[in-house]
């Protein structure tokens, strides 16, 4: 008789974390899903003292990266960001280190000048070339893509500026592109576009339905398709890494290694969230700012009273947590795929059927499934031209 799989639990620590200095963006992307992307607000003393508490004892036994996120974390403002960075360690056996998500608009000489001085990773959400000549703004209204400012012009070319920038510091930088038009010609475009930007990985997000927007890709034929010509493009020429296609190549290896089935065995990585006003959300953070009407808030508790320890340790208590826990069990019992996509997104499970313990959803077929697909694609047409 098999034995019962385990059931899914949260591990106790985490390598990364995330934090939300503001909630507030410049931009008012059209597939955003942030709920409080206006509103003015910034993270306390006290908020971010609690969280450099445990970020400390972490790293007593592994590096930890402080993750911050948004809104546009550089609405914040130099000074007060700065001031956040000065409440963590450096690090006690193993190092701490700072990583910003930004729309790369607000970037200046003050700006590079903190991220050289502290060794800040840089990753920029920019989606490739912008409408009229490919290289970014005109005037008026943006024909093509939704990447925009609150006046609806396209943001490109102030993102352009502030990753010039970047260059001009010898900042290396990453970047992050939502893509709503997936097809090979898409994949070849903005593959070229960022290698030629001197981007060093590249992550792509397609249009999912999740928070405030709706919309979502789908189009299986030409996201596999997508996926495909992007890894050829990757091979071909490989000066830039391919954030996706090297998760999923690594889990191929994996398989033929013998090796993937201790991937599904492992404890869940939390990678928590805690947002500017102290609430910490242990999984899937791009529920952070939302409520159930089932569970209320998304959230375990306030970093302030209980700890980021705490807040974790009383998580898998919590029904909303409990409940995305039974999901990444009910993935293990049906889908061959489970040691790469380790249970699917909490959060895009709640926006796409308003529950967290379902299984399939329109973003792990997008982003895992015709992924993998995609993969396959490629290797049988480079098999046949040899």
């Amino acid at each position: 008789m098999t034995p019962p799989l385990p059931r899914a639990r949260l591990a106790r620590t985490s390598s990364l974390v995330l934090l939300q200095p503001t909630p507030l963006c410049n931009l008012d992307c059209r597939y955003c899903y942030l709920p409080a992307r206006d509103l003015t607000r910034v993270m306390s003393d006290e908020v971010a003292d609690a969280v450099a508490q445990t970020v400390g004892f972490w790293s007593e036994r592994h590096p930890v990266t402080v993750l911050w996120h948004g809104g546009e974390p550089l609405a914040t403002g130099v000074c007060r960001l700065t001031a956040l960075l000065d409440r963590f360690p450096s690090g006690r056996e193993y190092p701490v280190r700072h990583a910003v998500q930004t729309n790369a608009t607000l970037i200046d000489e003050a700006w590079c000048r903190l991220f050289r001085e502290r060794g800040i990773e840089v990753s920029v959400s920019v989606d490739g070339p912008g409408p009229g000549d490919g290289r970014g703004e005109r005037g008026g209204r943006v024909d093509r893509g939704g990447r925009v400012d609150r006046g609806g012009r396209d943001a490109t070319g102030r993102a352009l500026r502030g990753i010039g920038l970047l260059r001009e510091h010898g900042i290396a930088f990453g970047a992050i592109a939502v893509v709503a038009d997936p097809t090979p010609h898409r994949a070849a475009e903005l593959h070229q576009w960022f290698t030629d930007l001197g981007c060093r990985i590249l992550g792509m997000n397609l249009v999912e339905r999740k928070g405030v927007n709706t919309q979502a890709v789908q189009d299986d034929q030409n996201v596999a398709d997508f996926w495909a010509a992007l890894a050829a493009c990757g091979r071909a020429d490989p000066r830039m890494r391919l954030r996706d296609v090297e998760h999923a190549r690594r889990y191929v290896r994996a398989e033929l290694a013998g090796t993937a089935g201790q991937w599904a065995s492992q404890p869940v990585d939390p990678l928590p969230m805690v947002t500017w006003d102290g609430q910490v959300v242990p999984v899937a953070p791009d529920l952070a700012g939302f409520s159930s009407t089932r569970h209320g808030r998304f959230t375990v508790g306030d970093v302030r009273e209980h700890g980021l320890v705490g807040c974790l340790a009383r998580a898998e208590d919590t029904p909303w947590v409990a409940e995305a826990l039974a999901g990444i069990d009910a993935c293990r019992t049906v889908c061959d795929l489970f040691a790469y996509c380790r249970g699917g997104q909490a959060a895009n499970k709640y926006f796409e059927t308003g529950r967290l313990d379902v299984t399939e959803t329109v973003f792990c077929r997008n982003s895992r499934q015709l992924l993998m697909e995609g993969l396959m694609r490629d290797a049988e047409r480079t098999a046949g031209k040899n």
